[in-house]
């Protein structure tokens, strides 16, 4: 993952706190149209700190277990799905914040207030890792992520 992260122009001792606060300020003050909000909590704007705006490719070939797909970390991407995101934070019992989209734009990306990242998709809703960097190998490689359902 270290060389995908690379190639998209991370590096160790990244982090971009102003860009992060910026999202955050453009997410609480975004209300839909039925008056949703989104929740912003520590654990997004660390990884928006650390991996916003970048575009982090799949990886060439064939997938462990699915198709590969990159992601794009940015926030504002979701921004219109506050209810969506709030609906799936009462389903889990925490709060749940844009993270960005899959790169071909089929699933938007949340991380919750604890750190774990899922994907909503027109399918469902998906555990896609229990951190960033988990979910970033499931994406990248072609692990299959967990479906999330009403049983658990």
């Amino acid at each position: 993952m270290d060389a995908a992260l690379r190639a998209a122009g991370w590096q160790p001792s990244r982090w971009d706190i102003k860009q992060a606060e910026t999202w955050a300020d453009e997410l609480r003050a975004y209300v839909s149209p039925g008056g949703h909000q989104h929740a912003v909590f520590p654990a997004a704007v660390e990884a928006w700190a650390e991996f916003g705006a970048l575009a982090i490719p799949p990886q060439k070939g064939k997938g462990r277990e699915i198709a590969p797909t990159g992601l794009v970390v940015d926030p504002l991407r979701a921004v219109h799905l506050a209810r969506t995101f709030a609906d799936l934070g009462r389903a889990l019992g925490t709060e749940v914040c844009p993270l960005g989209a899959e790169a071909d734009g089929q699933a938007h990306l949340a991380i919750d207030a604890h750190g774990r990242v899922y994907a909503v998709d027109h399918t469902g809703d998906w555990y896609v890792g229990e951190t960033f960097d988990q979910a970033l190998v499931t994406l990248v490689t072609g692990v299959r992520p967990i479906r999330l359902s009403v049983s658990g």
